[in-house]
């Protein structure tokens, strides 16, 4: 077990547990936002198709259903503006989490190989790294930051460089100029770019964008692959329901490993996701439940003395009172509102929070009304 403790960082959510219960002893309950679980219902026709396959007593196959093929390939093209993709350019994942934490080994990486991803987040990209036991580095992209832009690191090594946008934490897009600045660069050096775009459909004051798109590279996928899930559009967190998009040649590979290790899709998941990929309409009552709350929070937010920044996506305002992430966890923890330290994304967050909008309307209600009393 040592071993193991040695490769990975201290979970950092057990930190926060002593400010949840807290919060938790507040007279009107807590309002947890904290964390992007989503809280609204699964859209029926998506429980629908699932039940309907309910009798699926035969192992699923990793590489999926044709028809769940077919509708990603689909979907691929009709919300990304991707072109003329088979089903050679897309692969079914248990979930996204399990392909950021296993990716590296997955593609073979190990010491000496060097993996990149943003200074601020998700800490999943850090953990897959340690687990193939690579090196990793970070980059910026917000000008005067700590941290080289992408283009800036030393490519010797190189082999993976996660992009995230929408990001977790901060809600920054990248824009369409930025992604073929760093796509090229990518390109040029050999180094493999996996997008990690699960937050894609949720932009408030950004039209996100894919590295998909032709005009980002130049009608080719060469060297790219983005990852996509449904537990944000769709509710469907447990579900375990995602999938890649991309490079045939990264992909065709990860498909053989996949299939000896068994990392298959549920048969009624899959026909869940056949169902969600297929309907538009879901997508856009969710979205207004989350701009929605969105405009409540971040109003309350400011009139609280925070300031945000970025946060034109996504599901989470990235806030801060120009003090110690942990002195305003407290802060609000007293209020009975939990929030996400910012240090949990990277020692650039440390004087940042992450709020969630994954919170019922009730809640979210509850929230403001405590902020603004």
């Amino acid at each position: 077990m040592s071993a193991v403790s040695d490769r990975l960082p201290t979970f950092p959510w057990d930190k926060l547990e002593p400010y949840k219960k807290t919060a938790a002893a507040h007279p009107d309950g807590i309002v947890d936002l904290s964390v992007g679980t989503p809280v609204d219902p699964v859209p029926e026709l998506i429980q629908k198709a699932l039940v309907d396959a309910a009798d699926s007593p035969g192992y699923p196959t990793v590489w999926g259903t044709p028809a769940l093929r077919d509708a990603i390939t689909g979907w691929v093209e009709h919300r990304l503006g991707a072109r003329d993709v088979t089903h050679r350019h897309v692969l079914p994942i248990v979930g996204s989490k399990e392909l950021v934490a296993w990716l590296p080994t997955q593609l073979g990486l190990g010491p000496g190989d060097k993996v990149a991803f943003p200074h601020l987040a998700y800490p999943t990209y850090e953990v897959g790294a340690r687990l193939a036991r690579a090196q990793y580095e970070t980059y910026a992209l917000t000008p005067g930051a700590d941290a080289p832009d992408p283009t800036e690191l030393d490519p010797a090594g190189l082999k993976l460089l996660w992009l995230n946008s929408p990001s977790n934490p901060t809600g920054q897009v990248l824009s369409k100029a930025d992604l073929t600045r760093i796509v090229a660069w990518a390109r040029e050096h050999g180094v493999l770019v996996v997008s990690d775009e699960c937050y894609l459909e949720l932009g408030w004051e950004a039209a996100p964008v894919s590295v998909l798109h032709p005009d980002v590279n130049g009608g080719s996928y060469d060297g790219l692959v983005a990852v996509h899930s449904l537990s944000k559009r769709s509710n469907l967190a447990g579900y375990r329901a995602a999938f890649l998009a991309g490079d045939p040649a990264v992909l065709g590979p990860l498909l053989e490993i996949r299939k000896h290790g068994g990392m298959m899709t549920s048969a009624p998941t899959q026909a869940a996701v056949v169902a969600a990929l297929g309907d538009d309409e879901h997508v856009r009552v969710q979205r207004e439940r989350y701009a929605a709350r969105r405009t409540v929070l971040r109003e309350a937010l400011l009139g609280h003395g925070f300031r945000i920044e970025h946060s034109e996506a996504s599901l989470y305002l990235w806030a801060t009172r120009d003090e110690s992430c942990w002195t305003t966890v407290a802060h609000l923890a007293d209020r009975g509102v939990l929030v996400a330290p910012g240090d949990f994304y990277g020692p650039a967050g440390a004087r940042f929070v992450r709020v969630a909008l994954t919170a019922t309307d009730e809640r979210v209600q509850a929230a403001v009304a405590r902020l603004t009393t």
